[in-house]
């Protein structure tokens, strides 16, 4: 929507935020009418958690508002670096966004954009909410009714994606998926388009934030489940009432509820045999009323009668027994010990990390071995859709038939990407080398900032946790600012657009009385040449007996002396730039160089402005005001 300035108020004294509109928005004449309307609506937000809106301006094709400078990141620079955050911090931080959030809840607000975007956070801490009013504003634009859906479709409540009306519930949703994804670290609904987010919104619930995170409270669960309801009448009823949901949770939350989160998802708890139930399989026992009578025992407790002969022959059967038995045993101890080194078992081969999935599975049940996957994990020792792990490890020594868990490989570690703005392009290959990405597509862009040949950006963007295996880093590469079309425009508005661009201006004055007065009749370089800041660029201004206005200063034109003591109109002088300058020296200048001096301002040393500019043209003895500050 806008492009945002730093900027100094120079009256109070104070830095500013000025939001600029882009000129598509603001040439839409309903667009501008809503969106003052809008500006003015925010601006009577008064509470200490909303940026306050100062001012709202329009200045020809510039609509702009002027907004309170928040110093610190956003809520999602946090999440960027913490991940996930836990349940009471997390509440914690989901108090302040609704308390502003009510505020403009009671004031008949709806702020349509909720987003960690849209959540500052101070550098001492404080929690500011931006942005309200905007989303409104820009649905209203004849450039949004082509089916366009106003909001970052994460955040959308049903309702808007069916309809396109919001209403304080909706808010009440987007705060609700916030607070999902300050938990989780994600967000409840992904797909690869926008189209199939916004279609899981309609058609898909919330899933309780406990399934991502184990641990996480009932009640906690009970909050996001109820601010993310399907209809609206079974949400809270606005932030207010979610906020006061909110507290009653966190005051009932165990201090250390985060560190205890954070340990479980560190040591998972393990699920152990009980020790008390009985175990798989069958037992031998030893019964002796399944005995047959007379075998190893006596009949009614009599012992057996024997001969001498049936002694010798008892003794030489006993002798065959034994043998027997001894065989026997033999027999049945080797293949006991095969069954338990070789029928039975089998083990995970050595080498299964780092195989491709699909050779890894086949060799398994090569083994006789069962093969699940199990959901896929980042690794820094096994490439990108290879084998990270296995349960039981490799060389664990497993029955016939059981199964053995592969987790796919993601590929490395994400980590972030470095920042390599304004570097040569030689070493931001080597930058990111050393980070360990591989450098993609170079392209070209203009830019105004950042000088010509050096890195104006990355794609993913620096800072951005990503994985090195995800895919190369394209690199894109300022070509410099480009040289606009100035013929033809106001000499001095040509001059002001190139000192803005930081450029060095020269002017050169010709007459050509077929042209207008004060316009650039040539320009040096030609429209479209790439420059950077500091470059010199020549101006050829017409230049005639009448010059333009400036401020109400008339310079060389007959008007009565409008503006004040203009001097002699005939005899015309170079002004001097002193802008700059302490009030003394530029003085001097001026003076030295044939004019009066006029000092406006309050406060400071230092020349701000003046009128007419430096190195234009006015008359000998003409004044020239010049504007202090600090």
């Amino acid at each position: 929507m806008a492009t945002v300035y730093l900027a100094r108020d120079v009256r109070l004294d104070r830095v500013v935020a000025i939001k600029v509109m882009h000129a598509g928005l603001a040439s839409d004449e309903e667009f501008v009418e809503r969106f003052i309307g809008e500006a003015k609506a925010a601006a009577a937000l008064s509470h200490p958690n909303v940026v306050a809106m100062y001012d709202q301006r329009t200045d020809g094709e510039h609509a702009f508002l002027v907004m309170e400078y928040v110093p610190g990141r956003t809520l999602r620079d946090l999440l960027a670096e913490r991940g996930r955050i836990g349940p009471r911090e997390a509440l914690t931080l989901m108090q302040p966004v609704l308390a502003a959030l009510g505020a403009a809840h009671r004031a008949g607000m709806v702020h349509r954009d909720v987003k960690p975007e849209n959540v500052l956070i101070t550098e001492d801490g404080q929690v500011k909410v931006a942005d309200f009013g905007l989303a409104r504003a820009e649905s209203a634009s004849k450039m949004t009714k082509t089916g366009l859906i106003i909001g970052t479709v994460g955040y959308l409540a049903p309702e808007q994606v069916v309809s396109g009306n919001a209403d304080v519930r909706s808010d009440v949703y987007a705060a609700g998926i916030l607070l999902y994804e300050l938990l989780t670290g994600g967000l409840p609904h992904q797909a690869d388009s926008p189209l199939a987010v916004a279609y899981k919104h309609v058609n898909e619930v919330v899933p309780p934030p406990s399934l991502a995170v184990q641990g996480l409270p009932p009640q906690v669960d009970a909050l996001v489940t109820r601010a993310t309801s399907h209809s609206p009448d079974a949400r809270f009823t606005d932030a207010n009432a979610f906020l006061a949901a909110v507290a009653e949770v966190v005051n009932g939350l165990a201090p250390d509820i985060d560190q205890r989160i954070e340990d479980v998802q560190l040591h998972p708890t393990s699920v152990l045999e009980n020790p008390g139930e009985p175990r798989s399989g069958h037992t031998a026992v030893y019964d002796p009323s399944t005995m047959p009578a007379g075998m190893g025992g006596s009949i009614d407790g009599v012992p057996p009668r024997h001969t001498r002969a049936d002694r010798a022959l008892g003794a030489l059967t006993g002798r065959y027994v034994l043998v027997a038995i001894a065989a026997l045993a033999a027999v049945i101890l080797g293949w006991a010990v095969w069954w338990q080194t070789s029928g039975q078992y089998d083990h995970v081969p050595d080498r299964i990390v780092g195989m491709k999935i699909a050779a890894a599975k086949s060799k398994l049940r090569g083994e006789g071995l069962n093969v699940r996957l199990a959901e896929a994990a980042y690794s820094d020792r096994a490439p990108k859709g290879t084998v990270a792990a296995s349960d039981p490890a490799g060389g664990a020594r497993v029955s016939k038939g059981q199964t053995v868990t592969l987790t796919p490989s993601l590929g490395k570690t994400p980590r972030d990407i470095p920042d390599v703005t304004g570097s040569s392009l030689d070493d931001a290959r080597n930058k990111l080398k050393d980070a360990g990405f591989t450098v993609g597509e170079v392209d070209q862009k203009s830019s105004q900032t950042v000088a010509k040949d050096k890195v104006l950006r990355t794609d993913p963007s620096a800072g951005t946790k990503v994985s090195p295996d995800a895919g190369p880093v394209n690199i894109v590469v300022s070509t410099g600012m480009t040289m606009p079309s100035l013929v033809g425009r106001n000499s001095d508005e040509a001059v002001n657009t190139l000192r803005s661009m930081g450029l060095k201006v020269d002017t050169k004055k010709r007459t050509d009385k077929d042209k207008p007065a004060n316009t650039v009749l040539e320009q040096q370089p030609d429209p479209g040449t790439g420059l950077s800041r500091g470059d010199k660029v020549t101006l050829v201004v017409n230049q005639q007996d009448c010059l333009v206005n400036l401020g109400g200063w008339h310079f060389g034109c007959d008007n009565n002396n409008n503006g004040g003591d203009q001097g002699d109109q005939g005899d015309q002088l170079p002004v001097p730039n002193v802008t700059g300058q302490s009030v003394d020296d530029a003085t001097s200048a001026l003076e030295d160089a044939g004019f009066k001096v006029k000092v406006q301002g309050f406060g400071g040393d230092t020349v701000r402005a003046q009128w007419p500019a430096g190195g234009s043209q006015a008359p000998r003895d003409s004044t020239v005001t010049i504007v202090k500050s600090p």
